[in-house]
């Protein structure tokens, strides 16, 4: 399970103010964004590909599911959080694979993403995302899948920047 970190945080100062309406935390993790959306709205949908993290935000009581990305969610939503694991390594062992390794590239998880999301968006949905400079050509995705996006903020490291985009 992702424990909360630079990425995190900075994510969260942008769940504060777009949480809105009905919400969905792809990739809750610890459920650090679930549990920010809910001080804005009660509709809020958590879901993680790992058991483990969504048994955890069920017991902090968010309504939380299992799912690989979208496979298990039919519905829409006016807000999707996304911190999705962007790291580019290939061969992790599994938990490392889970929580960080974006692919060999890092954005594999993050074009997934991508492909389906537009499907689960209300009109006028929006989704908030967070993605490291070490992950190549997201923007590059953004674009392929037509998607109009904006940088809300970014953080600066001696080896990365960390960004968040929102995705309209």
């Amino acid at each position: 399970m992702y424990e909360p970190a630079d990425d995190s945080f900075l994510l969260n100062k942008y769940v504060k103010e777009f949480a809105k309406g009905k919400v969905l935390d792809m990739g809750c993790g610890s459920g650090i964004q679930s549990l920010t959306a809910l001080e804005n709205t009660n509709d809020v949908l958590a879901s993680d590909i790992s058991e483990e993290a969504a048994n955890y935000c069920k017991k902090k009581g968010i309504n939380a599911i299992y799912s690989d990305l979208f496979s298990n969610i039919k519905e829409k939503f006016d807000l999707i959080i996304f911190n999705p694991p962007y790291l580019p390594k290939d061969d992790v062992d599994k938990e490392f694979s889970l929580t960080l390794s974006g692919g060999k590239k890092g954005n594999e998880i993050i074009e997934r993403f991508l492909k389906e999301a537009k499907k689960h968006l209300n009109e006028n949905g929006k989704i908030l995302i967070v993605f490291s400079s070490l992950t190549p050509d997201v923007l590059k995705l953004f674009r392929k899948y037509k998607y109009k996006f904006k940088k809300l903020d970014q953080l600066n490291f001696f080896f990365e920047r960390i960004f968040v985009y929102i995705i309209i």
